[in-house]
């Protein structure tokens, strides 16, 4: 008899350690219109087997709204309800952020979301900071129980940890082909006691028996949208060929445990010691994996087995890049291959304003650039420079006692100029780092190194006395537009 494994997230919260996901909502809506009251009784099956928390998003078609036909039925303590709040780039008021979460409680029909997660597209623009504040806000109101985010790279989730806002997981791809959460994420999230709950275990149902020594699907919409997805996953860690290999390995062990492989994929990712929860989808009423799913919790994977699987997996390309790049970055491993059925564009960070000689200023809004009359950014013909910048957002000071994470958002409000002057950071040529204890130069410099590996402008590092006492780094940038 299957017992299913459950976990705390955060005093308040405890939740089932295999969720069932209904992003597969929005994909069942393309070609048909769903019976809302039918659909939610669907998911009885799963919380009769135990599997009583339930992952959403705002744009996951009727998700809310199916969920919320379930909730009212069920008592509050019986079931937990995840969602996410996924804004439009650009800037969000206060009032936004509010009527984003009294929609997602309407929809859901409760008083109090169980978790909310946060996905921010553009870091560049501090206003994601913005919204996590005012989630916070809402939370002590009572509106939110349990904050979390949703795709956040390592750098982000530090910046996060060490400006005040408590979060409890960051939901990302963590599969046998994408091992990207496995490093420094893992790391981070151990030291902090932040649950990873991992999506795409199974690749879009690629690591199952169904795709053993079977010929190459192209991209095509005779694909599911996960299905294209998942193609560009194996396609960017090494192909059809090396898919195979890792799929005849995972069919050895599951047979040895006497399962398929997609519990054997499954359980690893499980076993992995920052995951909290995996993300299981489901076609509510179409295709229901529920049998399969209970056999997770009566087996372990044995020393041997997680060797062997190892061994395959680190044949495979490394996916480039850290945990939710594929969303903000190319390449974008998206079933479109762009960010086309996600957003229509990305609205620069901050506004320019042409001078008369010529110039283009960029101002970000801190308190010191009108105090001390000086510009965050200036574009003179293909010449920008950046003044010295701290880990400053209006008046608040970002990162804690972290240098590190100062680091990260010093260097993303850099970008975010970039951005505003039509560049990027892959134009800048110099930086110069200013460090107030000479300890802190190597993570400074590793997280110099982390954003700017693949560019290497020149750069030079000296401890200074920096004015402010709360700032541990200052770093300047020059760029060049050919």
């Amino acid at each position: 008899m299957s017992k299913i494994e459950h976990v705390d997230l955060g005093s308040s919260l405890k939740i089932s350690r295999v969720l069932t996901g209904l992003w597969q909502i929005a994909d069942m809506e393309r070609g048909e219109e769903l019976d809302i009251e039918q659909t939610a009784k669907a998911m009885n099956a799963y919380t009769e087997a135990g599997f009583t928390t339930f992952d959403m998003a705002d744009h996951y078609g009727s998700a809310e709204l199916i969920a919320g036909e379930f909730q009212k039925n069920k008592r509050n303590d019986t079931v937990q309800l995840l969602t996410k709040w996924v804004p439009k780039p650009g800037q969000s008021t206060k009032q936004d952020v509010r009527a984003a979460v009294e929609r997602s409680l309407q929809r859901l029909q409760t008083k109090k979301i169980d978790l909310l997660q946060f996905h921010a597209w553009n870091y560049a623009d501090p206003n994601w900071l913005d919204c996590l504040f005012w989630l916070q806000e809402l939370q002590e109101e009572g509106l939110i129980m349990q904050l979390g985010l949703t795709n956040f790279d390592t750098a982000h989730l530090r910046i996060v940890l060490h400006s005040g806002i408590k979060v409890v997981s960051n939901q990302v791809c963590f599969s046998l082909i994408d091992q990207r959460a496995a490093k420094a994420m893992s790391d981070l999230c151990l030291v902090h006691n932040i649950k990873l709950l991992a999506f795409g275990t199974v690749a879009g149902g690629f690591l199952t028996e169904r795709w053993l020594n079977q010929a190459e699907p192209p991209i095509s919409d005779q694909l599911t949208w996960s299905q294209m997805k998942y193609k560009r996953f194996i396609d960017a860690a090494g192909g059809w060929s090396k898919f195979q290999s890792v799929l005849k390995v995972v069919e050895r062990v599951a047979k040895r445990h006497n399962v398929s492989i997609a519990n054997i994929a499954t359980k690893y990712i499980l076993d992995q010691p920052a995951v909290g929860g995996v993300i299981i989808g489901a076609r509510l009423g179409k295709s229901e994996h529920i049998e399969e799913t209970k056999k997770l919790f009566n087996f372990s994977l044995d020393e041997k087995s997680k060797e062997e699987i190892s061994t395959v997996i680190n044949l495979l390309n490394e996916i480039h890049g850290d945990c939710g790049d594929e969303y903000r970055k190319p390449p974008f491993l998206t079933a479109s291959g762009d960010l086309s059925h996600h957003v229509e564009s990305i609205p620069p960070p901050y506004t320019s304003q042409m001078g008369k000689d010529g110039r283009i200023k960029i101002l970000s809004g801190t308190l010191w650039e009108d105090l001390a009359g000086f510009s965050r950014a200036v574009k003179k013909g293909n010449r920008i420079l950046i003044s010295g910048t701290t880990a400053t957002h209006g008046s608040k000071s970002m990162g804690g006692n972290d240098p590190a994470a100062q680091a990260h958002f010093a260097i993303d409000k850099i970008e975010g100029a970039l951005q505003s002057l039509g560049s990027k950071l892959e134009h800048v040529v110099r930086t110069r780092i200013f460090v107030r204890n000479i300890a802190d130069w190597e993570p400074v410099a590793r997280a110099h190194g982390e954003r700017f590996k693949d560019i290497q402008p020149v750069n030079t590092l000296v401890k200074a006395e920096l004015v402010g006492d709360e700032y541990l780094v200052e770093i300047e940038a020059e760029a060049i537009v050919e």
